[in-house]
């Protein structure tokens, strides 16, 4: 479990609290309990095994985007940096099914590649038919403008998430153009926008509404409170809390209450929302959840849900959303940067569902795998 402590600069807060504290202790005899946030292994799990297939991921796509299909490993280190590169240079000599070193002494610079037997794989990635549907991509993209507040993006913003919206490298020229009718580029102060052009009712549906079960709804009796707060309704959210939170009938009853309470949907223009009301922080969660399970693997760090603030009216105090909201969310400190998973997206360290795309990826990294059999080779 982690117990979550106040960064330095908060020092006079901290010692504000710690006096009083002291005085709740000499008066009660009693040390008051320390808040701790609960760990799930699964999930922390989970970033530790997606960390060799993006090392990968990203490695084939620097080969991929140069012109000779292969990078000189002097020029790595310009690429990803000075200690990335020697991380790269051990996943290039573990994997000499996937990366192949050329050069060297007498043949010229030091490059790697990739091998015939990953380049004849990666052909098949260009049946996106097979893979990955385009319009559905569109969708997506159509989903997050229309959330936004004035629908439209910066274009600088979507490129952050590019890769975990499972877009094309080259979607601005390649799939945009293809529905006019949907989007537009605009430049707005300085700065290119993707504008939404016509609104399309068919797809302002969340993924929470589309597994609501309004049958089972029906027939659940309002008075009883589910042990794992996990009450049927039309405004209710799944909730999956750690293992060592053990939740008490009080807690359990305000969950519940705040299962039943109505709020707009996070695809109503937000001008429209009363803000500081419990029904406007509501929706601020549904934003969040709708914004993770649009993603590929229903994850996103936190720093590039933040990017998003203005255009999606997030939280000002996004961390403690996601941590008071812990039976939605899981943030996790594994990695470089803070992490967010939307919980009812994994069982254990599993994806439950796994788009097209990502299935390629991962046979993609299983190349390496002596095991792997032809039948891979062809999508």
């Amino acid at each position: 479990m982690i117990i979550l402590k106040r960064p330095k600069h908060h020092f006079h807060v901290t010692l504000v609290q710690s006096m009083a504290m002291s005085t709740y202790s000499r008066s009660t005899g009693r040390r008051p309990k320390q808040k701790v946030y609960h760990r799930e292994p699964g999930l922390d799990k989970a970033m530790d095994l997606r960390k060799k297939p993006l090392l990968m991921l990203r490695l084939r796509s620097l080969i991929l985007a140069s012109k000779t299909r292969s990078i000189l490993l002097r020029d790595l280190e310009k690429e990803v940096g000075f200690v990335q590169k020697w991380n790269f240079m051990c996943l290039i000599e573990k994997h000499p099914t996937i990366f192949k070193v050329t050069g060297g002494q007498t043949g010229g610079p030091v490059s790697v590649r990739l091998t015939d037997k990953a380049e004849k794989f990666m052909l098949s990635k260009w049946n996106l038919g097979k893979i990955s549907s385009q319009r559905e991509t569109a969708q997506v993209r159509i989903v997050y403008t229309m959330m936004s507040m004035d629908c439209q993006i910066p274009l600088e913003k979507i490129d952050l998430i590019e890769s975990e919206l499972g877009l094309p490298e080259n979607y601005k020229n390649d799939l945009i153009p293809k529905y006019p009718d949907f989007f537009a580029y605009r430049k707005i102060k300085d700065r290119d926008y993707l504008c939404l052009e016509s609104w399309d009712s068919s797809v302002a549906i969340t993924a929470r509404e589309e597994k609501l079960d309004l049958e089972k709804a029906a027939l659940v009796n309002p008075k009883i409170i589910p042990k794992d707060g996990n009450f049927v309704g039309p405004f209710a959210f799944k909730l999956k809390f750690s293992p060592g939170f053990r939740p008490n009938k009080n807690y359990l009853e305000e969950v519940v209450r705040w299962q039943k309470m109505a709020f707009p949907s996070p695809y109503l223009n937000a001008r429209q929302v009363e803000p500081a009301t419990p029904q406007a922080r509501k929706r601020a969660v549904a934003v969040l959840h709708e914004l993770l399970s649009l993603t590929t693997e229903k994850i996103l760090t936190s720093d590039k849900i933040d990017a998003f603030h203005n255009e999606y009216q997030l939280p000002c105090r996004l961390l403690l959303c996601l941590v008071k909201n812990h039976g939605i969310f899981y943030l996790t400190n594994k990695g470089a940067r803070s992490t967010v998973f939307v919980k009812e997206g994994y069982e254990g360290s599993d994806l439950v569902e796994k788009c097209p795309l990502l299935r390629f990826r991962e046979r993609f990294a299983a190349l390496s795998c002596d095991e792997v059999n032809n039948s891979f080779v062809s999508v």
